[in-house]
């Protein structure tokens, strides 16, 4: 695609941004170009997985990566797609002992007419730069980026899945890559581009709901913290908090902050909730964008859907414990249910909080709300209903 048309397209999506950008750019006037990109094609290419059998998260790799070197004195080299290997990292890498490291996670999805989309592509680099931003790394041209993500998945294409429910999962990563031990912004930084294709998340058609441990000992961000970043170091620390929920019966963690136990995310997932508000009127809600929330692309997606269909109040708002417990006495929950990448949108059937199950009304209620995101977003996804989310490679 070029240069030029590929900017036209990224001014219309890029007004408004649902997130706002972040702290000074560094080094901005040093750019890496898709014109330059280098392309070193695999002389060993993999076997494709077989169609038949299902696809684990994250287990499987393309043939090519995407890589782009920067130091402080050069600024940003030439970016080449080179055949998948190993990484070769100083042992005082910075990432690796202070966790200057970022990552994103998007889709690519086959339509029904064999042609491969991206979904909503620049909103992952939106927030890419601002986590970039945060983290001291270096600035990058987002459509420069976005482009040679585009050339990537086109040299891979043929990995794709074909069948519904399948995408190729495009996760771009960028580190630190100081050799020193000292704290400090980074000289050297590396980002690169890694590709899995991946299955559906429930099996068949099935919709399974999941079970989620409330306990507010346990804090996964905070305000003035980096909760709203995705951060690699973000990560790390939930897996102890994932082990217990599962040791009690539970799938996932409902994360609470505050002396008022606020409702955040849901495991890795945003958390909507769909009831009857105290003052009489059916409304969607999710937390807002306040520091502490990640701010998903399925989030923002979702509530896009919802305020173009103009059947019920949709808002960006605090909600606590107690509102919750109250609306589930009071019988005026209908569905919650977490959304993000992997699964795009989850039921909530239950809750274990101080020792008691609560129980969520999703699936009694169809799920209705569940059903019709995902069917809404299948079909844009999978080009059966054209939609300017989706980016063509």
């Amino acid at each position: 695609m070029a240069a030029a048309a590929l900017g036209q397209i990224w001014a219309r999506k890029l007004l408004p941004v649902p997130w706002p950008l972040c702290g000074p750019r560094r080094y901005a006037s040093s750019n890496f170009k898709a014109a330059d990109l280098q392309l070193q094609l695999t002389q060993k290419p993999h076997k494709k997985p077989d169609p038949s059998k299902p696809l684990v998260f994250g287990k499987t790799f393309t043939d090519h990566m995407l890589m782009v070197e920067w130091n402080e004195e050069k600024g940003w080299g030439q970016p080449r797609i080179q055949p998948f290997q190993n990484l070769m990292l100083h042992p005082a890498c910075s990432a690796i002992h202070y966790s200057q490291q970022l990552f994103e996670g998007m889709k690519a999805f086959r339509g029904s007419d064999q042609r491969v989309r991206l979904f909503r592509p620049w909103l992952n680099m939106d927030r890419m730069l601002c986590s970039a931003l945060r983290l001291c790394l270096p600035s990058f041209d987002k459509a420069e980026l976005l482009e040679c993500i585009r050339r990537l998945v086109e040299v891979d294409k043929d990995w794709v899945p074909a069948s519904t429910g399948t995408s190729l999962y495009v996760r771009p990563v960028f580190i630190g890559n100081e050799p020193s031990l000292g704290v400090s912004p980074p000289t050297q930084a590396l980002l690169y581009v890694i590709l899995c294709p991946v299955g559906t998340y429930f099996p068949g058609d099935a919709v399974s709901p999941v079970s989620l441990l409330a306990d507010p000992t346990f804090i996964r961000a905070w305000v003035g913290g980096v909760g709203n970043y995705k951060l690699g170091g973000n990560y790390g620390p939930t897996v102890f908090v994932q082990l217990e929920a599962k040791r009690k019966g539970c799938e996932q963690v409902l994360w609470l902050y505050g002396p008022d136990q606020q409702l955040t995310e849901v495991g890795t997932m945003n958390i909507f909730i769909y009831w009857t508000h105290e003052d009489g009127v059916l409304e969607l809600v999710t937390p807002p964008l306040d520091g502490v929330i990640l701010p998903g692309v399925v989030r923002q997606s979702l509530l896009d859907l919802a305020q173009t269909w103009g059947e019920f109040r949709v808002v960006e708002r605090k909600i606590t414990m107690k509102e919750m417990l109250r609306a589930l006495e009071e019988g005026r929950v209908r569905e919650v249910f977490g959304s993000g990448t992997a699964c795009q949108v989850c039921p909530v059937h239950q809750i274990l909080y101080q020792g008691k199950h609560l129980h969520i009304p999703t699936m009694e209620n169809g799920p209705e709300l569940v059903l019709r995101f995902q069917k809404e977003l299948k079909a844009i996804q999978y080009g059966t209903r054209a939609h300017e989310w989706m980016f063509p490679v």
